[in-house]
């Protein structure tokens, strides 16, 4: 949207880095926390949208339905995550512009809302190349482009019925919790806490 846009909040964006920065042992932490849409089970963004524009996949994904969005916004005044973007972008149609546009991704159009989408359109692609040899989705066979994008590796994507992965063990860690779970949304994504050990003797 430019510097203008920006300026104006219309900034695009389907994942943030929220930053929190405390002091421990008279010392500045920073943490980082990527937040993004949680595609919640109890999504209080769907049951607003007078359209059902906003509406859950049979695998439990929060999905967009573009050409049924109407841009009322109501789904991201909703949203207690505030990860719903409203798009001010008018895309040109002329070719230069077509060859820069990911073809695995719908290009929306100005006036709908956008969010993140756990790359659904990768997540189909290992279903279908899955079915045609006759098994399952296998761990870690799809990756989400945050995921893949992340230098640090702090991002994961699997299954919860896949027991035994790493998505799994983490997720019963003691460590494991969902941001503002206490409002009853059930999100799907789960954070890790930092650990510190803020023994110096143990360092």
């Amino acid at each position: 949207v430019g510097p203008e846009g920006v300026l104006r909040g219309r900034e695009m964006q389907w994942l943030r880095i929220d930053r929190y920065i405390e002091e421990v042992n008279s010392r500045i932490e920073i943490i980082n926390q990527p937040m993004l849409c949680q595609h919640c089970e109890k999504a209080p963004c769907e049951y607003v949208c007078p359209v059902n524009a906003t509406v859950h996949s049979p695998d439990g994904l929060n999905e967009m339905v573009y050409n049924r969005c109407v841009g009322t916004r109501f789904c991201s005044n909703n949203c207690p995550y505030k990860v719903r973007r409203f798009n001010w972008l008018d895309i040109p149609r002329d070719p230069t512009m077509s060859l820069q546009s990911n073809p695995e991704v719908t290009v929306r159009e100005r006036g709908v809302m956008e969010k993140c989408t756990f790359c659904v359109q990768r997540l189909r692609t290992a279903q279908r190349h899955a079915r045609a040899h006759a098994r399952d989705v296998l761990p870690d066979e799809v990756m989400t482009a945050c995921q893949q994008a992340c230098p640090t590796g702090a991002i994961a994507f699997g299954l919860l019925r896949d027991e035994g992965s790493d998505m799994v063990r983490w997720r019963h860690e003691g460590r494991a919790y969902a941001a503002l779970e206490h409002l009853g949304t059930r999100p799907r994504v789960q954070y890790l806490t930092k650990l510190t050990n803020p023994n110096p003797e143990l360092e």
